[in-house]
């Protein structure tokens, strides 16, 4: 399988080292095993290799070597002072390109050692647009139930699915998470996924979520970064734009693996649209550095609409979503109204017809998806 940012790392490998980032097991190491056999004399070096370590700390490797591929690097005392040595000193010709752990996106952020040295990807699960020869509606029912990470949505198996889940997080609370806090905090934070799988959608209350888990509200954003910096979870925050009175501040909380999600089928559904926007995000800002975002609106009052995309701070599409065809969200022409010239749409699942009406367009969640950038 292909994916979607194959081609873009092979054109900025001719200009600057490259690095890919993302969750556990969303295939980084594969894609970086199919960029190999597009070089001349690769070297995939490791640093879990007893083998591989010693030919990293002696950059023993080929000289003619077209591409040097480092995998989990970061976990090397002075990895970016490292990387930035080998960088400045390669031969002319070779490429560089470093895949690892969310750990290495958090340890990126820090210091200006590789600064105008390279260009960052975030790899993401599956999304309609990746589905390869399924039809936009059989791919989003898929994704709903088993999410994207490759292996559970490649077996289309439900039971297959779940057993890959329980592995996944167990291994995810018992390694990674103790990297970022104590020992003593595991079980808040198990405590505290447990919660926000049945939160998926609502506007997150940091004070509510304190009560809940007797800590507090700072405890909680701290506990709910590290998810963040896992890819566990990803926040939409609420776009601040004056097109409402009284818009409320708080985040909504959605998963990477929607089969992770506690709810009904509409909120597995929301849950994979609002992944499927972030990708599309994410794949715009890596490869083009354009300043888009993904938002929502809602004010005190209760009016709300699921998404926002936003371009240079300005809205570009407001989106409703829902599982069975009926009629337009009242909220959705509300807004729809405030945030002209933006687009409105109310993607559907389960779609009657297709059909724009009062200047909002209403069509299928699936098609529509499969149009998205990544």
């Amino acid at each position: 399988m292909k994916r979607y940012i194959y081609d873009a790392i092979l054109n900025d490998l001719k200009k600057k080292m490259v690095i890919i980032t993302g969750p556990r097991q969303v295939g980084k190491t594969y894609l970086c095993k199919q960029i190999l056999s597009e070089f001349k004399n690769p070297q995939y070096l490791n640093y879990d290799s007893v083998d591989d370590l010693k030919i990293i700390a002696g950059r023993s490797w080929p000289i003619n070597s077209g591409l040097l591929a480092f995998d989990e690097i970061h976990k090397m005392k002075g990895w970016k002072l490292y990387l930035k040595g080998m960088y400045d000193t390669k031969p002319p010709g070779q490429s560089i390109l470093v895949t690892g752990s969310s750990r290495l996106d958090t340890f990126r952020q820090s210091g200006e050692s590789l600064a105008g040295r390279y260009f960052h990807y975030r790899l993401n699960p599956i999304t309609v647009k990746e589905a390869g020869d399924l039809r936009p509606y059989d791919a989003l029912e898929l994704l709903n139930k088993l999410g994207g990470f490759p292996e559970p949505f490649l077996s289309g198996s439900e039971e297959e699915a779940a057993r890959w889940r329980r592995q996944y997080y167990t291994d995810i609370v018992r390694e990674d998470i103790l990297e970022f806090s104590r020992i003593q905090e595991i079980r808040t934070i198990r405590l505290l996924l447990e919660m926000l799988r049945e939160r998926v959608g609502s506007p997150l209350s940091f004070a509510s979520v304190a009560g809940d888990l007797q800590v507090s509200p700072n405890t909680v954003r701290k506990y709910i970064h590290i998810l963040e910096s896992l890819y566990i979870v990803f926040l939409v925050r609420p776009f601040h734009a004056n097109i409402a009175r009284a818009v409320l501040k708080e985040p909504k909380v959605y998963f990477y693996d929607s089969g992770y999600v506690k709810g009904d089928d509409g909120i597995r559904l929301e849950n994979t649209c609002a992944f499927s926007l972030l990708k599309h995000v994410q794949f715009l800002q890596d490869t083009k550095g354009s300043d888009v975002d993904l938002f929502y609106i809602r004010t005190k009052d209760g009016r709300e609409v699921d998404f926002a995309l936003a371009s240079e701070k300005r809205l570009e599409y407001i989106i409703e979503v829902k599982q069975f065809d009926e009629n337009i969200s009242p909220a959705l022409k509300f807004f729809y109204k405030k945030a002209a010239p933006a687009r409105a749409l109310q993607l559907v699942h389960n779609i009657i017809r297709e059909r724009h009406e009062d200047g909002i367009d209403v069509v299928s969640a699936g098609t529509w998806l499969a149009g998205l950038s990544a």
